[in-house]
């Protein structure tokens, strides 16, 4: 399930794109300012952002000029929304860094089907499409996991857990890794807090009988088989 940053200060059109993002099964953090943004993708760095040029303090452009002159948010996917329609304001947020550049009145199909262009480009992974692993099955826009039909609750943590690992089978993944790639960058999150949700998540599969595909590689990490899972069918 993928993060998005929407940075917007009109509230009305924040909450709209809040409200179809939320709907296709996004993660969503909204932030009114350059100050609060910045504040954000410093907790936690996002899949996207989507950003308004004019802001209160520090334009969007400013911005979005900061995050590529930075190592860690260099390759964070932008996507520049704002009334702000002349070429040459587009030439400039294109120049700035940003990934696509889109103009208000928008129309919010036009806007999702940008988000899953600049997550398809940057990380085919963030996609929101079901995934299948053996007899369990996960549908990020939907938030279900499920064997047959058997619906297996997971917390949203434990969700994203489980999309990362099932997306990369049969890998070995160590605990930095897994912060990496599943907390998002999180700098306050400890490698121990790894252990504590894989045996939450491997407690809510237990029912299916799909726990023991979470394997623990002593002195390595954690990896998701469906050997396992050929065991207890």
């Amino acid at each position: 399930m993928s993060r998005v940053l929407v940075v917007e200060d009109e509230s009305a059109i924040a909450e709209l794109i809040s409200i179809n993002l939320r709907h296709a099964g996004y993660e969503v953090t909204l932030a009114a300012s350059a100050d609060a943004a910045q504040l954000e993708v410093d907790r936690v760095l996002p899949d996207l952002v989507i950003l308004d040029w004019m802001l209160p303090g520090q334009s969007g452009l400013a911005l979005a000029k900061r995050w590529r002159g930075e190592s860690r948010t260099r390759e964070l996917p932008i996507i520049m929304l704002t009334a702000r329609a002349d070429e040459g304001d587009k030439v400039s947020g294109l120049d700035a860094g940003a990934d696509d550049y889109l103009t208000k009145p928008f129309s919010t199909q036009e806007l999702m089907a940008r988000i899953r262009a600049v997550l398809r480009r940057r990380a085919p992974e963030a996609l929101d499409s079901a995934v299948e692993l053996g007899p369990l099955r996960l549908d990020p826009a939907t938030r279900r996991v499920s064997r047959g039909e058997l619906d297996i609750k997971v917390g949203p943590t434990e969700f994203r857990l489980l999309h990362f690992l099932m997306t990369h089978p049969e890998r070995v993944h160590s605990r930095a890794q897994l912060l990496d790639r599943v907390w998002g960058d999180h700098v306050f999150i400890e490698e121990r807090t790894v252990d504590v949700h894989v045996k939450r998540l491997r407690e809510a599969l237990a029912p299916s009988g799909c726990a023991a595909m979470i394997e623990t590689v002593r002195g390595a990490g954690y990896r998701l088989t469906q050997q396992s899972a050929a065991l207890q069918a």
